[in-house]
């Protein structure tokens, strides 16, 4: 099969599935991502190959990504992440910076991250969606956990869980770098 039938036949087959997931009918979808019903249908019926901007907006009507809308793998849902394919999505001169490791939806979006803070950094983040929560754990030096104005001291070894629909920012105090491992839980969209 060639790549082009992959990809149509997977995205009809993961539109479907989220749709159904997110119980969602056909015109509520359409109505979501602002796509007629008939695309809709020829999407999940395989019968079309979209643009990329209806892809887009099919995902974020649906709270999922492109990549799981066109995930075409089969089999058992293991998925390892090589080193060199981990994303850094955030950097300083310095040499601070958050890599995103491994995500799932599950059934909302679940993320695995690594994050370095250099001595005297921080970086602060918008409340997220009602309900998302996020654990971190501090392999090197210490974190500063600012949530909702309120800071909190996590050394080394120690970890931390929070609701993170608040506003709240990573920061690092300390003399030394401060590295921790991040997990972050969105909510599915309803």
């Amino acid at each position: 099969m060639a790549d082009l039938d992959l990809l149509t036949q997977s995205l009809a087959r993961n539109v479907r599935r989220w749709r159904t997931e997110r119980g969602f009918t056909l015109d509520a979808l359409a109505a979501r991502a602002g796509v007629s019903r008939g695309m809709l249908i020829q999407i999940e019926q395989a019968r079309t190959n979209p643009s990329l901007g209806t892809v887009v907006k099919i995902g974020d009507a649906l709270g999922v990504s492109i990549t799981t809308l066109l995930d075409w793998e089969q089999g058992p849902t293991v998925r390892v992440v090589p080193a060199e394919q981990a994303v850094r999505l955030w950097h300083t001169d310095a040499g601070s910076f958050s890599r995103l490791l491994a995500g799932r939806e599950a059934p909302g979006p679940l993320e695995m991250w690594q994050w370095r803070l250099m001595p005297g950094e921080s970086s602060p983040s918008d409340p997220h969606p009602t309900g998302t929560v996020e654990l971190v754990h501090v392999t090197a030096g210490e974190l500063t956990l600012t949530v909702d104005g309120v800071a909190h001291r996590v050394p080394a070894g120690a970890s931390a869980s929070f609701e993170s629909d608040t506003p709240h920012t990573y920061g690092n105090e300390g003399e030394e770098p401060m590295e921790m491992i991040m997990a972050v839980s969105v909510p599915p969209v309803r």
